[in-house]
């Protein structure tokens, strides 16, 4: 019962990391297509909740270090390089969001920077999740350290760029007015196509690169209650379609976090057990009974304070931006 638990607290860290910080990703990939007053109104939106969507990483790495530590110091080394530039790409995020914030001049320089950091997250956050997928085989890893390089995991580095940006121009649908709302609109409309096609693509490809998938999910047993995945995105895309069309501010990026969710959902139940698929077991790579009650109270004090914190940011800054926030 504590696997799972540290399993599920894993799997809930990096989806909310997904779901917070992907609109604020999304948001970065789609400011060109913003004027620069635009951009402004852009940055007020991710402002006030800017330090909290990151926490959910930090908390899902650290759990994974101290509940799975074979798994931590197994991936960490199969994936050392888009890792490393992930995490600069994190770090070089922020300071341009800082210094986009203060400058008085150089605004259009930062914003370029802030939006190609951007990008480079979420297309390397895509690539580590092609890779991941398609199966981690420790004793492999010091003979082939580019294994995350494949065309499958390219591709899902592109698929999450354009899944970002659905998620971010649907929050500014949510969050703004006027010309920037128009804007993001019809992005979304445009998005939304790529962002099944893509989908659609990784749900027939992946499960004929990873045969323990095909047999999974093809399984005359499996197949009908396992519709329930594609049956409910396909109908959050029609929401997401027909709000938008309806000119609905609301409707449009919930329904892009539910697509998000059976796509992740999806993906959880293709790979479980294993958490170094297809090879280790989240049973094998556990750490002893001990630690894992030790860290559990730790778990347990943090995630609550940060579920608090962010329900409570969300809640004080709801509602429309309407106007630039100039300093803070």
């Amino acid at each position: 019962m504590l696997i799972v638990t540290w399993f599920a607290i894993i799997a809930f860290c990096v989806v909310m990391y997904i779901i917070l910080d992907g609109f604020t990703l999304g948001t970065g990939i789609v400011m060109p297509w913003m004027k620069i007053e635009e951009r402004d109104i852009a940055m007020s939106v991710i402002l006030p909740t800017w330090d909290g969507n990151q926490t959910w990483l930090v908390l899902g790495g650290a759990s994974l270090y101290g509940a799975f530590p074979l798994a931590f110091s197994t991936l960490l080394p199969a994936f050392y390089l888009p890792l490393i530039l992930m995490v600069t790409a994190l770090l070089f995020r922020g300071v341009c969001f800082e210094f986009r914030l203060k400058a008085k001049q150089g605004r259009k320089n930062w914003d370029l920077l802030f939006t190609l950091s951007s990008i480079l997250i979420a297309f390397l956050q895509g690539l580590v999740l092609g890779a991941y997928v398609q199966g981690v085989n420790p004793g492999s890893i010091t003979n082939h350290p580019y294994l995350w390089l494949t065309p499958f995991s390219v591709m899902t580095g592109f698929a999450v760029i354009f899944g970002y940006s659905l998620l971010g121009s649907t929050r500014l649908v949510l969050k703004t007015v006027g010309s920037l709302h128009d804007k993001m609109r019809a992005y979304a409309i445009w998005a939304s196509f790529f962002v099944m096609l893509f989908m659609l693509v990784v749900s027939v490809w992946m499960p004929h690169i990873v045969p323990v998938i095909y047999a999974r999910w093809f399984a005359s047993s499996n197949l009908y209650y396992l519709m329930v995945f594609p049956l409910i995105a396909g109908l959050a895309y029609l929401g997401l379609w027909f709000s938008l069309a309806k000119n609905n501010d609301y409707t449009p990026y919930w329904c892009v976090v539910i697509i998000f969710l059976m796509g992740y959902f999806g993906l959880g139940y293709s790979m479980w057990p294993y958490i170094l698929p297809y090879q280790v077991t989240a049973w094998q790579a556990a750490a002893p009974d001990n630690t894992l009650k030790f860290i559990l109270v730790g778990a347990g004090i943090m995630i609550p304070v940060l579920l608090i914190y962010t329900g409570y940011s969300y809640r004080i800054f709801r509602g429309k931006v309407r106007e630039a926030i100039s300093d803070y």
